[in-house]
């Protein structure tokens, strides 16, 4: 039987620096014995890392704050603006416009006309009792205003605003059976008052609505029948009206004016299918009857192609999909456009037949959600008996990306596209092509674009309609969905270049609700935040000059949807506010009273915080001759050509740079098949 014997004694090893535990300290022997913290066992150890772990990151945002906190001390803090004029409505202020010298306010109860210059009401409209949601004025002239308001259940009401009477036109959207009643989202009044856009919606569809508003024709019948107008918004006679429809026969039997004329029903476009082409030559003939390249419908493939493209997509991500919990929906899904009128230019090819005015629109821009086409409609043609329920645009334009939003200068020459890959572009509609063309690298969404006033054309009067400004650099202003700021800057000649303002805020309370360009200042901007705070920046200088504050017994109502409206003619603000106790919401909607606050642009020295190069004569191309615009269009492409040659040796050094690189790469895989 084996037995194991030791060979030499049992011995004590010596003590080691190694075995010392890490968490004693030099001075150990000096600490209190009965104090000394035994070692905690699993899993108590690991529950102790984690909440030391949460205890320092929680310092670390804290630090990281008072840094912040400490450095916006040190910045130059912006000069507080306080109201210069303010005054009470009757109910809850729901929407503000702003015509010539009138504001028209929407209420809980109806609407409201009071004078911008001493807030005082001068006419009121509350015939049916109904809540004004929205609405927008224009004035037309000779003491006249077109005035659209949308209500809560949805409803368009036309009005004409003459001599400080309300005089109800028409209902745009009214049916007899209220189960088919489609319901308004948004309306648009082109510039000069001469088109009105309304997007409606049903249960299953929406469509876009185009009418042509008879405007001269209100006028001359306002001067022949000023009677007429004098007595309709009286408040004796309204108090009678018990009913829409009363008041609606009530209406048109006194006032007597001109309806408008419906142009255009402009409906989402169709999803894409299987082709019944059996050759090119069909398609081709099918574009020959006149349908429009770039809608993507005539196209050689087949259903079969499809389906069977369709199993590989969901047999190659079957895991993903199931992740994400995909829904298969019959239903069509309401979709929301996004419209613009749009002033004669080289992008809308008017035929010979149609007289174009310099000063009304010529056509729309539409694209849908999720779209990835720029649709333009003439607004030219000749009336029909019957308007074409699915007309089919003149123009398209196909981009890359879906398009996530549109904006027009003010000026109408300008027409800026931002699609979902964060890629902008900036078309000059006189001269016909793409001014900049430039992409946020970072991955982010874009949520608006906002083009703003040039400091080099600045002027105090506003650029009549169709008029070139002559801008050496159109800026651009780009708000993200994490209220992160870009200013993107496009010169008539040379390279564009895109600029971070300001980066998203840590703190949630800043999230931005609200931008606006203040026209009256170049280079200016409106910034609303969800705290209620309301900052004017210099995209000049990525800097906070001025900050509009109410008086401390009142703040801004509803801060995340602020109610205000900015007037470039009057350059004014105002704003709704109410009071600090009535801050929930609940306390809001029993509001008997809303106050609006005026800011007064004129009171405060604006001027010395945007300064501005000395004005530019305007000149509009709609009257040069035709040699004079061709030598303007060859210059202009001439110095832009200028720009790209001398990026041209850097492109080549990348490219020659790049094949070095893949020659390399493909000798090193050459050498390695060799045995």
């Amino acid at each position: 039987m084996a037995v194991y014997i030791r060979k030499h004694p049992l011995e004590i090893p010596p003590p080691s620096e190694k075995d010392w535990l890490k968490d004693d300290e030099e001075d150990f022997f000096l600490q209190d014995p009965d104090r000394k913290r035994d070692a905690l066992s699993q899993p108590f150890r690991m529950i102790n890392k984690l909440v030391m772990l949460v205890f320092e990151n929680a310092m670390e945002i804290i630090e990281r704050r008072e840094m912040l906190r400490e450095a916006q001390k040190l910045k130059v803090q912006p000069i507080k603006c306080f109201p210069t004029a303010e005054f009470q409505v009757t109910g809850r202020a729901n929407c503000l416009a702003v015509s010539g010298k009138y504001i028209f306010v929407g209420l809980s109860v109806g609407l409201a006309a009071f004078k911008v210059s001493d807030c005082k009401e001068v006419c009121a409209w509350d015939a049916v009792k109904m809540e004004i949601c929205a609405n927008h004025a224009l004035d037309l002239g000779n003491e006249c205003h077109v005035l659209l308001a949308v209500d809560e259940m949805g409803l368009v009401w036309l009005f004409c605003f003459h001599k400080e009477n309300f005089l109800l036109i028409k209902i745009l959207n009214e049916v007899e059976d209220i189960s088919k009643r489609n319901t308004c989202v948004e309306v648009v009044l082109s510039p000069g008052g001469d088109y009105a856009g309304v997007l409606l919606q049903g249960n299953t569809k929406s469509w876009l609505e185009i009418y042509r508003l008879p405007k001269d024709s209100w006028l001359k019948e306002m001067e022949k029948s000023p009677g007429a107008a004098a007595g309709l918004a009286c408040r004796e006679r309204r108090s009678s009206w018990t009913s829409a429809e009363s008041s609606v026969s009530a209406n048109k039997a006194d006032a007597k004016l001109s309806l408008p004329v419906l142009l255009l029903k402009v409906k989402p476009p169709k999803p894409i299918t299987g082709s019944s082409f059996k050759s090119p030559l069909d398609a081709l003939k099918k574009v020959d009857d006149g349908s429009m390249l770039g809608l993507g419908y005539n196209h050689l493939i087949k259903d079969s192609q499809w389906q069977q493209q369709e199993a590989i997509f969901r047999s190659t991500f079957q895991e993903y999909l199931e992740a994400e919990g995909e829904r298969e929906s019959k239903e069509e899904i309401r979709r929301h456009a996004t419209f613009h009128f749009l002033l004669p230019s080289w992008i809308l090819q008017v035929g010979p037949e149609m007289k174009v005015q310099p000063d009304v629109p010529a056509g729309i821009s539409v694209h849908w959600d999720g779209s990835h086409n720029l649709c333009f409609y003439l607004l030219n043609h000749p009336l029909k008996e019957k308007v074409d329920s699915d007309p089919k645009p003149d123009v398209v334009w196909p981009c890359a990306a879906p398009i996530a939003c549109s904006a027009v200068s003010s000026c109408s020459r300008y027409l800026a596209l931002a699609c979902e890959d964060a890629t902008i572009t900036i078309w000059d509609k006189h001269l016909g092509y793409p001014l900049s063309v430039t992409a946020i690298l970072e991955e982010r969404l874009i949520r608006s674009i906002h083009f703003l006033r040039s400091s080099a054309a600045a002027s105090d009067k506003t650029p009549c309609p169709g008029a070139d400004p002559a801008c050496p650099i159109v800026q651009l202003l780009v708000l993200c969905t994490d209220s992160s700021f870009y200013l993107v800057k496009a010169p008539r000649a040379g390279k564009s270049s895109i600029t971070l303002l300001a980066d998203r805020p840590e703190d949630p309370n800043l999230a931005v609700s609200a931008v606006v360009p203040v026209l009256a200042f170049p280079s200016a901007a409106l910034i609303f935040c969800w705290d209620g705070t309301m900052s004017l920046m210099n995209t000049a200088t990525s800097q906070i000059v001025y900050c509009f504050s109410t008086p401390p017994s009142h703040a801004v109502a509803s801060p995340w949807q602020p109610v205000f409206i900015v007037d470039s003619v009057s350059w004014c603000l105002l704003l709704r506010g109410d009071k600090q106790q009535q801050a929930d919401a609940l306390a809001q909607s029993r509001a008997s009273h809303s106050t609006i606050f005026l800011f007064d642009f004129n009171s405060y020295p604006l001027k010395e915080a945007f300064p501005k190069e000395p004005d530019l004569p305007l000149k509009s191309l709609q009257n040069l001759p035709w040699i004079e615009r061709c030598n303007i269009f060859l210059r202009d492409r001439q110095q832009s050509l200028l720009g790209l040659r001398e990026q041209l040796p850097e492109y080549w050094s990348r490219l020659q740079a790049q094949a070095a690189a893949m020659d390399k790469e493909r000798q090193n895989v050459k050498g390695q098949k060799k045995p």
